[in-house]
C-alpha cells in the first residue's frame, strides 16, 4: 500500500483484498458509510484483532529456551541465538546465564561451568570448537578398527577336569537307603 500511495479509498480497497475468513466477515458486517478514512479502518481493525497479536518478546523469554532431548548443540545454539535477536537485548550477563540454564549437552555445559564465559559471542566461539570436536569424535567412532576378537576360552587340562568329575560323581553315587517308619 505504501508503494501505491493513493487516496484513502484506494488504500481501503487494497486492504480489503487481503482479508479472508472471519476478518472478511467482520468487514462486511460494518454498516455502510461507517468508515470514512483509512486511518479509521486500520484503527477499527487493530481494536478488533489486538488480542490475536503475539505479545512482544521480553528478556525473560530467554529462560524458556531449553535444549531438547536429542537436539544437537548446533541446533540449540542457533535456536537460542534467534531468540536473543527477537528479544533485542544487549545484557550479556543475562544472556549467558539464560544459555547456561537451558543447555543440557553435558560436556559443553561442564566446560561452561569450569571456565565461565562473559559474552554470548564467547559462547558461540567455544560452541563452534566443541561442535567440530564432537564431529571428529563421531567420525573416529564410526571408523574405528574392528572390535578385538574374544580370546578363546582356555580348556582345562583333561586330568584336572577328570579329577573334578570323579569327585562329583562319587558324591552323587550314594547307596539307596529306605526310610525307616
Amino acid at each position: 500500500m505504501m508503494l501505491v500511495s493513493g487516496s484513502d479509498a484506494v488504500r481501503c480497497k487494497l486492504f480489503t483484498s487481503t482479508l479472508v475468513g472471519m476478518a472478511m466477515d467482520w468487514f462486511i458486517s460494518l454498516p455502510n458509510g461507517h468508515v470514512t478514512s483509512f486511518a479509521q479502518l486500520s484503527q477499527l481493525f487493530r481494536e478488533k484483532y489486538i488480542a490475536n497479536r503475539a505479545p512482544p518478546p521480553v528478556l525473560y523469554d530467554l529462560f524458556d529456551v531449553k535444549q531438547y532431548q536429542g537436539e544437537t548443540l548446533k541446533e540449540y545454539i542457533n535456536r537460542f541465538g534467534a531468540q536473543v535477536v527477537k528479544v533485542g537485548t544487549t545484557e550479556e550477563p543475562m544472556i549467558v546465564y539464560a544459555f547456561r540454564k537451558g543447555i543440557c549437552s553435558r560436556p559443553f555445559c561442564e566446560s561452561l561451568i569450569r571456565n565461565r564465559p562473559r559474552t554470548f559471542v564467547e559462547i558461540r566461539r567455544r560452541a563452534v570448537e566443541n561442535i567440530a570436536t564432537e564431529g571428529e569424535v563421531c567420525e573416529k567412532r564410526a571408523s574405528v578398527a574392528p572390535a578385538r576378537p574374544k580370546a578363546p576360552s582356555r580348556a582345562q587340562p583333561a586330568r584336572v577336569n577328570e579329577a573334578a568329575m570323579g569327585k562329583r560323581g562319587q558324591e552323587r553315587k550314594r547307596p539307596y537307603e529306605p526310610r525307616k517308619p
